[in-house]
């Protein structure tokens, strides 16, 4: 796991830094190629056979790189499938984006580029709204593909996306019934790494705001604590910038104003990643002291 932490530190300086773009990378023409191949099956068992190889071949290279040279093979193999398979953007340049914007029109504009999923209904031009939209493009652009990184290798960061790749494919790539069954096992990817964020927005901000809005988002009827539904993100995001924006300076600032929701979930999800960053690097100095 150090030469994770190590590839990660590196592929996160690099992409929030105002110079790194890695949008020219992250191509996948070859797996839609692949997925149109597969047109003879259908539903899970379609997205099965789409992942399986990929997958498989991408968990072998990183076992036969991993030690080469003093593990620096391995780590560069780490970086490039890290840099390849977060975002497709950085969620702090469409962030940006929408702060930046010389008019409402254009920061409205921007802030469709937030949307987690492709396609579906625009978003309003609203705090709740742009709440919702950055902390579900960061699950699904960052925290889920980290994860999975940590937890399997770059096997594992390519499992995630790949699946959403399938799951926001059209029609040419894909069927009805195999992006349903991609979206359904894309949210059981998103259910651990979902609740991990918030404990750590538990951590970073108002306590008893973030669990209070995830047991009442549970409490809700027709709501279980298993349902594999990431929505309890947005609502505890929701109560948590609003409760850091009252405890900040409720003078100045309203927690109706979308701009200021905005640049706050962005702080929320910068202290969130230090979190989840500084567990790993503690995990990985006990497994040395062990």
């Amino acid at each position: 796991m150090a030469v994770d932490l190590v590839a990660a530190l590196i592929v996160l300086v690099v992409l929030m830094s105002r110079s790194g773009d890695a949008t020219w990378l992250r191509r996948y023409e070859w797996f839609g190629a692949w997925l149109r191949a597969l047109g003879f099956a259908e539903g899970g068992g379609r997205v099965f056979l789409a992942l399986v190889l990929p997958v498989v071949v991408c968990a072998l290279i990183a076992h036969l790189v991993r030690g080469w040279i003093f593990s620096l093979a391995g780590l560069a193999f780490a970086v490039l499938l890290l840099f390849y398979t977060l975002g497709p953007r950085e969620p702090e340049r469409d962030i940006e984006a929408v702060l930046e914007g010389a008019d409402a029109g254009s920061r409205e504009a921007a802030a469709q580029r937030l949307r987690s999923e492709s396609g579906g209904a625009p978003r309003d031009f609203s705090a709740p709204e742009l709440v919702e939209a950055v902390v579900l493009a960061t699950l699904r652009r960052r925290f889920g593909v980290l994860f999975w990184f940590f937890l399997l290798g770059p096997a594992g960061a390519l499992l995630y996306r790949l699946t959403w790749i399938i799951a926001d494919s059209d029609g040419e790539h894909a069927d009805p019934r195999t992006r349903h069954a991609a979206r359904r096992f894309g949210a059981a990817l998103d259910w651990i790494p979902a609740h991990l964020m918030v404990f750590a927005m538990a951590l970073v901000s108002n306590f008893d705001a973030v669990i209070g809005a995830w047991r009442a988002w549970h409490a809700q009827p027709g709501r279980s604590p298993w349902e594999l539904e990431p929505g309890f993100l947005a609502a505890v995001a929701r109560s948590s910038v609003d409760a850091d924006i009252v405890a900040g300076d409720a003078a100045t600032l309203d927690v109706h104003d979308p701009l200021a929701e905005l640049a706050d979930a962005r702080r929320l999800m910068q202290r969130v990643l230090i979190v989840w960053l500084a567990v790993v690097a503690l995990i990985v100095l006990a497994g040395w002291i062990a």
